[in-house]
């Protein structure tokens, strides 16, 4: 039984970097997600740099929600990341699901991000 509630994300978080790789061409969109709140940023690990970043608590998509569900936050962050994204000529990324599992929140900004336009 592991001692800390974090320690099995943070084995499946480092196995998934081991394979994957953000380089400036095709950068690495990364999830974190917590209680109330979720964040998604582009990071380039070549150059060890952060390209963009968008959260639920920024004030670009705080403006936009109002009273709504954390799925819904979650759907607009992924769509203000890909235009973004798409305003820094960014059409092609490589998802990361920081070692969470692929469903609900995590699920909504993959699909919000295709669907705006992104490519992964």
């Amino acid at each position: 039984m592991p001692s800390n509630k974090l320690e099995p994300r943070k084995k499946i978080q480092y196995r998934i970097r081991k394979r994957i790789k953000g380089t400036s061409e095709r950068p690495r969109l990364s999830i974190f997600r917590s209680l109330s709140n979720v964040y998604a940023q582009l990071i380039d690990d070549i150059n060890g740099k952060t390209l963009l970043s968008v959260s639920s608590i920024s004030k670009d998509v705080k403006g936009g929600l109002g009273k709504s569900s954390k799925s819904d936050k979650s759907k607009l962050v992924g769509k203000k990341i890909a235009e973004k994204a798409l305003e820094n000529n960014i059409k092609k990324v490589v998802f990361d699901r920081s070692g969470y599992l692929y469903h609900g929140r995590v699920k909504a900004i993959a699909d919000a991000a295709r669907e705006a336009g992104l490519e992964f």
